[in-house]
């Protein structure tokens, strides 16, 4: 049997298995874990939306970008690593194109407006660098006082490309807003009004719970970077990919049928009840990005045998970079079989493995919370448990990469602490947990003493 539904209902394109070309639209792909269910009886039904973005087409002009730094400037950041993030602010202007925005909030205990968000052609790059050269580090964290203050003058900037919010900071919140759903929930709004945010984590003293929250909340990415050059490399990653966007706010609404009775969104995203169902958002995409989304229906007992649809799954994004809004919509039915046909079905491979790879997540930030709460030898259980857990599949190479995670993760808490560890779980956890298959950015930044790269 097939298990996909790919056939919209009304679209704006064609889903294919064709994975696109330049200037073509996404390819949208709707898989079924299961494509019959038992008559009179209650089941699950998970769909695995399987996204690629379009190729960016680099001989077309983009649409100006606005970049709004919040800079953690606090007397832990002296010297080495506000020097790093200084350097790696000044590269960044150089990427820049005249017509894109740029502006720059340096915090400690309270915020400052460095450089208020224009136009680079109207700050000048000359005049944005000497103003960057000249921060000094002082005073402890407030994180949340430089977030407003970004947040508002990312409301400023009018570039039709969108926002991004880009974080750097490597200590603990421990001033103003400290509560970590709190700051997802003000990336989220921010992420509504095409505002970004990404994190960077600098060391092992910065609260990974805050930083990942804010990504996840603001649909960016969240980086752990043990050292201040590793910092550096994931800002200039974050403006790779921020000058390479294909697609933009891009969002699926779950339509689910009066027969549906639950609906979970497996991946960790931000979303929302709507009068027609659930609204999640997916953000920015990058050129030829991969993702793949999980959804699961709850489904009662159905009296009438044939096709039934359980739910419509509208997908909506703005190409770039043309700003051409495109609305795809798929309808998700499945087969109403007697119970002794319904007992030999058989489960979609590439959707099972991905539902093995979010419980894999779902089992890091366990470890993760056991380890802050200083409980070692659950976190190890947790970890040794996922590794026996993984090696019992059959091996691909996101299975092996899992398990050279995990392994490795054992060795580092042995060699560096539950700090380190909590940090490195987070980054990767909150990265994948979204679904992202290509995207570079993100996770961990690589470490030279760990022998690895990281995923």
């Amino acid at each position: 049997m097939d298990n996909r539904f790919v056939t919209p209902l009304m679209h704006s394109e064609e889903a294919s298995e064709i994975p696109p070309q330049r200037g073509e639209t996404m390819h949208i792909n709707a898989v079924l874990e299961m494509d019959v269910v038992a008559l009179e009886q209650d089941d699950s039904v998970t769909v695995m939306l399987d996204l690629t973005a379009p190729q960016s087409d680099q001989n077309k002009d983009r649409p100006a970008q606005a970049v709004i730094v919040v800079l953690d400037r606090s007397g832990s950041m002296r010297r080495e690593r506000l020097d790093a993030g200084k350097r790696a602010l000044i590269a960044l202007l150089d990427r820049l194109d005249e017509k894109d925005w740029f502006g720059l909030v340096a915090f400690d205990h309270e915020s400052e407006v460095v450089i208020p968000a224009q136009r680079l052609a109207d700050i000048g790059r000359e005049s944005a660098q000497l103003a960057i050269a000249r921060l000094e580090a002082r005073g402890s964290t407030d994180l949340s006082s430089g977030y407003l203050r970004g947040l508002q003058e990312a409301d400023r900037a009018q570039a039709e490309g969108g926002t991004t919010m880009l974080v750097l900071s490597d200590g603990h919140a421990n001033v103003g807003i400290i509560d970590p759903v709190a700051f997802k929930q003000m990336a989220a709004n921010a992420a509504r009004k095409k505002i970004s945010t990404s994190t960077v984590g600098i060391g092992t003293g910065y609260d990974e719970l805050i930083l990942a929250e804010m990504a996840i909340g603001g649909s960016g990415n969240h980086t752990f970077a043990l050292e201040a050059d590793q910092a550096a490399a994931a800002v200039a990653g974050e403006i790779d990919g921020l000058l390479n966007k294909s697609v933009q706010a891009a969002s699926v609404l779950i339509k689910p049928t009066t027969d549906v009775v639950t609906i979970q969104v497996v991946n960790d995203m931000p979303s929302q009840a709507m009068p027609e169902g659930i609204l999640v958002e997916l953000g920015d995409f990058y050129s030829s990005e991969h993702r793949k989304v999980l959804v699961t229906f709850g489904v009662p007992a159905m009296a009438a045998l044939g096709l039934a649809q359980i739910a419509e799954l509208v997908m909506t994004y703005v190409s770039i970079p043309e700003l051409v809004t495109h609305t795809v919509t798929l309808p998700i039915s499945v087969n109403v079989v007697p119970q002794d046909i319904a007992k030999g079905r058989v489960p979609n491979p590439d959707v099972r493995r991905e539902k093995v790879l979010l419980e894999t997540q779902a089992e890091k930030r366990m470890t993760e919370e056991a380890l802050r709460r200083g409980d070692e030898g659950t976190a190890r259980s947790h970890m040794a448990s996922s590794i026996t857990w993984l090696e019992s599949i059959e091996p691909d190479a996101e299975i092996d990469e899992e398990i050279h995670f995990l392994k490795r993760s054992l060795e580092e808490l042995d060699e560096r602490g539950s700090r380190y560890t909590e940090k490195r779980l987070r980054a990767d956890s909150s990265k994948k947990s979204r679904g992202y298959k290509s995207r570079e950015q993100g996770g961990q930044i690589d470490d030279p003493d760990a022998g690895e790269e990281s995923a």
